[in-house]
């Protein structure tokens, strides 16, 4: 499996992650583009870095919602949802181009992200949007039980899916990510590498009732926002890795 991370996430003085020591470990990076963090400068630095590091970019948009980290739905029509993922991919993409780089993907961010897994005419509106830009874009998702639901979906639209599993959030009996609201959602550290193994061996996770669960999931999203979370990501690299 790829590792991916949203980076790039820091904004004017305001710092989120530690992008720097996250990014020699991952496979792609999910770069924020502005709408819930992230600035020019920003987007500049992690672009140079990914460069630097030969990692694979992909565009990471979200809802207009600075205040909120973009973790907060918005009543948005197919339209308004097409301009804000156009303007916000566009943007990633031209800075990505002084640099020799390639937008691979978009994996939305947040609520968005959260709204597409949930609601079919919001991940719809997602795909047309992908699917309508000017050159072909993957669009990552969520692996869940419904993936080949998904897959049909997407080639209505002429799009290639990315199917990612999460290392350190445990999942319910349907396949979702249990609410953070319940307790056990995030793994512990010991969990969270148990899953990736699990995952690595067998392509399935232990729900959170302990039933296996099977996932079609090729990318693991990690999170690397403090240096434990650094440290679990050079773990898991290992363990994917073999070593």
């Amino acid at each position: 499996m790829l590792l991916n991370c949203d980076l790039g996430e820091s904004y004017g003085s305001w710092t989120m992650g530690m992008d720097h020591d996250v990014m020699p470990h991952i496979d792609q990076a999910n770069i924020a583009c502005g709408f819930h963090g992230g600035d020019p400068l920003t987007m500049e630095n992690t672009l140079v870095l990914a460069a630097k590091h030969g990692v694979t970019i992909g565009a990471h948009p979200a809802y207009p919602d600075l205040v909120g980290f973009g973790r907060r739905s918005m009543n948005l029509s197919a339209q308004e949802v097409a301009a804000s993922l156009h303007y916000q991919i566009a943007a990633l993409d031209g800075m990505a181009k002084n640099h020799g780089l390639v937008l691979a993907y978009a994996k939305p961010h947040g609520a968005l992200y959260n709204d597409m897994m949930a609601n079919t005419e919001i991940r719809l509106a997602i795909m047309a949007a992908i699917g309508d830009y000017h050159r072909p874009l993957d669009l990552m998702l969520q692996a869940t039980p419904e993936a080949a639901g998904h897959r049909d979906e997407a080639e209505g639209f002429g799009l290639t899916l990315q199917f990612e599993a999460f290392a350190d959030r445990c999942y319910d009996d349907d396949g979702k990510l249990l609410s953070r609201r319940k307790p056990g959602a995030v793994h512990t550290r010991d969990l969270m590498l148990k899953q990736v193994q699990q995952l690595q061996e067998s392509g399935t996770v232990t729900t959170v009732n302990g039933h296996t669960l099977p996932l079609e999931a090729g990318t693991l999203c990690v999170h690397g926002d403090n240096i434990e979370g650094v440290q679990a990501i050079r773990e898991i690299r290992a363990l994917v890795n073999g070593d």
